[in-house]
C-alpha cells in the first residue's frame, strides 16, 4: 500500500460506510458480543468490590469536567507550577478557587485524601471570597493577607501531589527506582520523557539529549532476553524537530530521520523497545514517512523493538496498520504496534470545522471509536507474525473483547501510570498476559500539558475511568456492547459538519494543506496565465499602461491599465443601481462565491505572484472573500429593501481579494451601484474578481472596476456629489484626506466607512504557556510579512518570564523560512513593493544604530524582502506610527503595573485589535473592560 492511499479519500471517509466495514472486520457474532459484555460487567463488579480505586480515579469521579470545580482545578493545575511570581500565583488561586462551591463536595468522595483536599479548598475559598463588612470583615481581610503565603504553599503542594499521581518520577533514575515495586508484580514499563512539541532548535536538541540519557539509564534495567520483557521508551517526533509539519517535509526528512535512527540504534543496543508516539492527524503521513526511512536502515535488522502508536479514533487507523504490516514484510522486520483510543479529539474536531475541511478525520462518537478499537485489535492479532500487538486501554469491555478474540498470539496490555490499576491487576492475575505501564517522567512544570490531555480524556462523564467509581452507573451499562449501540449512535449534540458550521449559510471551502492530494491539485490548478489587462468596463476609458511585477522575484507578470480622473467621472455617469429583487441579488452573490471557489487556481496564482501571498495566506484570503459574498447574500434576503445609491469602494493591497470583495458585496447586496478602485499594486487580482462577479450575473453598470492612482481616480470618486457613500480600507492619513475631500464636495451626512491600521498590542503574563504564546506571537507578527492592520506591533511580557519567553521567540524566529511565497515551505514572503521595503529598512536601521535590535533573521537579497526583526522598546508610547511589516516591538512590565500598560495602549488612540495570554479569567474580563480595542 502506498502512502498516497492514506491520504484525502481515507482521511475524510464516510463514517457509515467505514463503520460497516469495521463491524465486518471485527467478525464477532451476537453470542461472542454477549460473552464480552458479560465478562466486562464482571470486571466492573470485581473492581468495585475491591473498593480500591486510585487517587486519580477518585478525583475524576468527584471533580469531573461536568463540574465547575473540576474545570477550575484543571486550569489551576495547568498553570500554577510554572508561575514564578507570588503576586500572579495569588491572583490565579483566587480566580480558580474562590468562585467555586467546594462545600458541596465535602465528604462525598470515598477517598480520605480527596476529602481532605476538598476541606482545604473549601476553607481557602471561604478566606479568599469573604467580603463581609465590619470588624469581622477587617479581621478576615487581615487573615487573608497574612495567609496568602500559606495558601500559596498549600496550593502548590496540592498541585504537586496531583501531578505525582501521573508522573512516575521527576528524573529517570527516580522513576526506575519507583517502578521496581510494580515490576515485582509482573508489570513492565514504557517511559515517556515529558515535553511538548519543540518550538526551537534548542528545544529539539534538549529533548534528543533527554531521550538519549533516558535510554542509557533504562538500559541498566534491561536484564531480560526480549524487548517484550524489558522496559522501553516512547518518543514524540514533534519534540525532536521545531518544524515537524508537511510544509517543511524536506527539512524534516534530512534533519529528523538521523536523530530518530540514532535513538533507535541506541535502544537496539540496549535490548529495549522504542515507540513512536502518535500525534495530530495532520502529521500522520509525515510520521509514516519518517518511520519508514528509519526502519529501512540495515542497522536495525534483527531488532524487534521498533514500535508505532496508532490511534483508533482516526478513520485511517486500519489503513495505517495494513501499511505497517506490509512495510514490516517488505523490510523483513518485526515491529510493535500500540493501539490507543486517541488524545486530541476536541482539537481535531474544532480544527476541521474552522478550516472548512471536507469532513472529520476522526469518528464523531465514542461508540464508533470503541468499535474501531475492537476491529483494529482483531486486525493486529491477525498480523501477529510481523506485529507484536500492544493494547493500551482502561476500558473493561475493550479488554474483554481482546481476550475473547485472541487465539494464542503474543501480545500485551498497557495502561497509564496512576490509572486503570485495578482492572489490569485483575487481568494480570487471571490471565497469562503481559501488561506494560506507560509512565511519564519529568519535572512538574513539564507535566502540565500532558495532565490536561489526561483530564480531558478521562474527566468526561462517558469515560470508563469516570464511570467505574460511580456506583449509580450499573455494570451492565458500563460494559454495554458498542456494536449494539452503534446503530443508535450519532454525532454528539452540537457537533456540526464543517460545511454547516454557520447553519443555513455554507461555510467557505477549506484546503487541507497537509494532504498530498490537495497540494497536488493546487499545484496543477495554479499553473495558469494571468490576465493581460484589467477588466475596464467604462466606455472610452483613458489612462496609461503600467507593468505589474512579482515582489518576490522582480519579474514582470503582466500589464495593467490605470484610468485617469476623466474615466472615473465617466464611470459615475454610466453607473446604474442594481434594481433586481433581494432574492435575485442574493442568488447572484452566492453564484459568485461558487465561481471564486471553482477558480481557486488562478486566484491563488495571482495572490502569490502579484501580492506576495504564501499558500496559507492564499487559502485564508479566498475563504474570507467567499464568506463575505455568502454572508451579504443572506443579509440581502434578511433585510429585503433596496438602496439606489452610488458607492465608491477603495480597497487595499494587503487583502486585495477579501476586502475588495467584501466592500463590493455589501454595497451590491443592498442594491447600490459600485465603483471600485483597487490598490495600485494589485490590479490583476481585482480584475479576476470583477470578471467572476460579472459572470455570476452582476450587471456591468452596477459594478465597474476603475483602477488607477489615488490622486486621480480616488480623488475623482470621493469628490463627486453624485456619490452617496464611500468605503475605504487603508492608512489613517489617507482616510483623513478622504474625509476632508468628502466634506468639501459631497452632500452633508454622506457616510464614510473607513478601516485603518493600528498599533496593536499583546500582553503575556506569567500564567501563560510559553509555547502557546510564542506560536501566536510569531503568527501575528510575521504572517503575511506583518502586512496586516491586525498584526501584533508591540508585545508586553511580564518581566518575571521575559528572559525565557524572548529566548523562545528568538529560536522560533530562526526557524522561519523567508522566501518566495510560491513555495509551500515559505512562512514569510516579501513586503508589497520597493517603497515599502525602503521605508521599513530605514526604520530598522535607525533602531539598529540605537542598539535596540533584539533579534533578526536572514532574508533573500532579491525581491522586496524584509527580514523579520524584534526590537526593544520601553513601551508602546515609543511607536510614533504603524510600521507595516515584519517588525515586532517588545517591552517588559511588572505584574503590579498591568493597569499602566493598558493606559499606555489606550493612549495611542488606536483600537483595532488586542491580544492577551493569561490563565486568570477575572483578568481577562478586567482587561477587556478597560481596554479601548476590538
Amino acid at each position: 500500500m502506498t502512502l498516497s492511499r492514506v491520504s484525502h479519500a481515507a482521511k475524510y471517509a464516510d463514517d457509515t460506510a467505514l463503520l460497516k466495514q469495521l463491524v465486518a472486520e471485527a467478525d464477532l457474532g451476537q453470542k461472542d458480543r454477549a460473552r464480552i459484555s458479560k465478562s466486562a460487567a464482571t470486571y466492573v463488579r470485581r473492581i468495585r468490590s475491591q473498593d480500591d480505586p486510585s487517587l486519580m480515579e477518585h478525583f475524576l469521579s468527584e471533580y469531573g469536567l461536568s463540574t465547575r470545580e473540576g474545570v477550575a482545578l484543571m486550569c489551576l493545575a495547568e498553570a500554577m507550577l510554572r508561575v514564578p511570581d507570588a503576586e500572579t500565583v495569588d491572583a490565579l488561586i483566587e480566580d480558580k478557587i474562590a468562585p467555586s462551591d467546594w462545600g458541596r463536595h465535602l465528604g462525598e468522595a470515598s477517598s480520605s485524601l480527596v476529602n481532605a483536599s476538598t476541606w482545604a479548598l473549601m476553607l481557602t475559598g471561604r478566606v479568599l471570597d469573604d467580603e463581609k463588612p465590619g470588624m469581622a470583615g477587617v479581621l478576615r481581610g487581615a487573615i487573608k493577607r497574612l495567609g496568602e503565603p500559606v495558601i500559596r504553599t498549600a496550593a502548590r503542594t496540592a498541585m504537586k501531589q496531583m501531578g505525582a499521581q501521573f508522573v512516575l518520577g521527576e528524573t529517570i533514575g527516580k522513576a526506575l527506582t519507583r517502578a521496581q515495586s510494580r515490576e515485582a508484580e509482573g508489570y513492565t514499563y514504557s517511559y515517556d520523557m515529558l515535553g511538548e512539541a519543540a518550538m526551537t532548535r534548542a528545544d529539539a536538541d534538549r529533548y534528543a539529549r533527554a531521550y538519549a540519557d533516558a535510554i542509557e539509564a533504562i538500559s541498566d534495567a534491561c536484564t531480560h532476553d526480549t524487548v517484550e520483557e524489558n522496559p522501553g521508551i516512547s518518543i514524540k517526533l514533534s519534540a525532536l524537530h521545531p518544524r515537524y509539519e508537511i510544509a517543511q517535509q524536506e527539512r524534516v526528512m534530512a534533519e529528523l530521520v538521523p536523530v530518530v535512527l540514532r535513538l533507535a540504534k541506541q535502544a537496539k543496543s540496549a535490548g529495549m523497545g522504542l515507540n513512536i508516539d502518535a500525534e495530530e492527524q495532520d502529521r500522520l503521513v509525515l510520521s509514516l514517512k519518517v518511520i519508514k526511512a528509519v526502519l529501512s536502515s540495515p542497522d536495525l535488522a534483527g531488532w524487534d523493538g521498533f514500535g508505532v502508536v496508532v490511534q483508533a479514533y482516526g478513520k485511517r487507523a486500519g489503513m495505517v496498520i495494513d501499511w505497517l504490516y506490509e512495510t514490516a514484510v517488505t523490510l523483513d522486520r518485526k515491529i510493535m504496534v500500540r493501539l490507543v483510543k486517541g488524545a486530541y479529539w476536541d482539537t481535531e474536531m474544532k480544527h476541521a470545522q474552522v478550516e472548512g475541511l471536507d469532513g472529520f478525520t476522526l469518528f464523531t462518537s465514542k461508540t464508533a471509536t470503541d468499535v474501531s478499537y475492537i476491529a483494529n485489535a482483531r486486525k493486529l492479532l491477525g498480523y501477529a507474525d510481523r506485529i507484536y500487538p500492544q493494547f493500551a486501554t482502561h476500558n473493561a469491555h475493550s479488554v474483554a473483547a481482546i481476550l475473547e478474540m485472541e487465539d494464542g498470539e503474543a501480545f500485551e496490555f498497557q495502561r497509564l501510570h496512576g490509572m486503570g490499576e485495578q482492572l489490569h491487576d485483575i487481568i494480570l492475575k487471571d490471565n497469562d498476559t503481559r501488561c506494560r505501564i506507560y509512565a511519564p517522567v519529568g519535572a512538574h512544570r513539564d507535566l502540565l500539558a500532558y495532565l490536561v490531555r489526561r483530564l480531558l480524556e478521562n474527566g468526561a462523564n462517558s469515560s470508563f475511568v469516570n464511570q467505574i467509581v460511580d456506583e449509580e452507573v450499573p455494570p451492565a451499562v458500563i460494559a454495554a456492547d458498542p456494536f449494539d449501540a452503534l446503530t443508535a449512535a450519532g454525532p454528539p449534540a452540537g457537533l456540526v459538519a464543517p460545511a454547516r458550521l454557520f447553519g443555513q449559510r455554507d461555510n467557505s471551502k477549506g484546503f487541507d494543506l497537509n494532504d498530498g492530494g490537495t497540494l497536488a491539485q493546487i499545484a496543477a490548478e495554479r499553473e495558469v496565465d494571468l490576465p493581460a489587462g484589467c477588466a475596464i468596463t467604462v466606455r472610452d476609458a483613458t489612462g496609461r499602461e503600467v507593468e505589474v511585477t512579482n515582489p518576490a522575484t522582480g519579474e514582470t507578470i503582466g500589464v495593467a491599465f490605470e484610468a485617469d480622473a476623466e474615466t472615473a467621472r465617466r464611470a459615475i455617469d454610466d453607473a446604474e443601481a442594481w434594481t433586481a429583487s433581494a432574492g435575485e441579488r442574493a442568488a447572484v452573490l452566492r453564484k459568485a462565491a461558487d465561481l471564486y471557489e471553482d477558480n481557486f487556481g488562478i486566484l491563488f496564482a495571482a495572490l502569490a505572484r502579484e501580492a506576495g501571498k504564501t499558500l496559507n495566506d492564499c487559502v485564508g484570503e479566498l475563504r474570507e472573500a467567499v464568506d463575505f459574498l455568502r454572508f451579504y447574500a443572506g443579509e440581502a434576503e434578511r433585510k429585503g429593501q433596496s438602496e439606489t445609491g452610488l458607492k465608491a469602494a477603495i480597497s487595499p493591497w494587503n487583502f486585495p481579494l477579501a476586502i475588495f470583495t467584501g466592500q463590493i458585496a455589501a454595497a451590491l447586496a443592498a442594491g447600490n451601484a459600485v465603483l471600485s478602485k483597487p490598490a495600485e499594486q494589485t490590479p490583476i487580482i481585482s480584475t479576476l474578481a470583477v470578471r467572476l462577479m460579472h459572470e455570476a450575473g452582476v450587471p456591468a453598470v452596477a459594478l465597474q472596476l476603475v483602477p488607477g492612482r489615488g490622486a486621480a481616480v480616488g480623488t475623482a470618486l470621493t469628490s463627486d456629489a453624485r456619490i452617496t457613500g464611500v468605503v475605504f480600507t487603508g492608512s489613517t492619513a489617507t482616510a483623513k484626506r478622504i474625509q476632508r475631500v468628502m466634506a468639501e464636495h459631497l452632500l452633508p451626512g454622506t457616510p464614510l466607512i473607513a478601516e485603518t491600521g493600528g498599533l496593536n498590542a499583546m500582553i503575556v503574563d506569567s500564567t501563560a504557556l510559553p509555547e502557546q504564546a510564542v506560536r501566536d506571537i510569531i503568527a501575528s507578527s510575521f504572517q503575511s510579512a506583518g502586512q496586516r492592520c491586525s498584526a501584533l506591533r508591540c508585545l508586553y511580557v511580564q518581566e518575571d518570564i521575559a528572559d525565557g519567553l524572548i529566548a523562545m521567540i528568538k529560536g522560533a524566529m530562526d526557524e522561519l523560512c523567508v522566501g518566495d511565497p510560491w513555495e509551500l515551505r515559505t512562512d514569510v514572503g516579501p513586503v508589497i513593493d520597493a517603497g515599502a521595503r525602503a521605508q521599513i529598512s530605514d526604520y530598522v536601521e535607525t533602531a539598529r544604530q540605537a542598539g535596540r535590535i533584539l533579534h533578526e533573521v536572514a532574508a533573500p537579497q532579491t525581491g522586496t524582502f524584509i527580514a523579520p526583526v524584534m526590537l526593544k522598546v520601553s513601551g508602546i508610547q515609543e511607536l510614533e506610527r504603524e510600521v507595516f511589516g515584519p517588525v515586532l516591538h517588545v517591552a517588559t512590565y511588572r505584574a503590579e503595573d498591568l493597569d499602566k500598560v493598558i493606559e499606555a495602549v489606550n493612549a495611542t488612540g488606536y483600537g483595532l485589535t488586542f491580544g492577551l495570554h493569561t490563565r486568570i479569567d477575572s483578568r481577562v474580563q478586567d482587561v477587556a473592560d478597560k481596554l479601548h480595542a476590538g
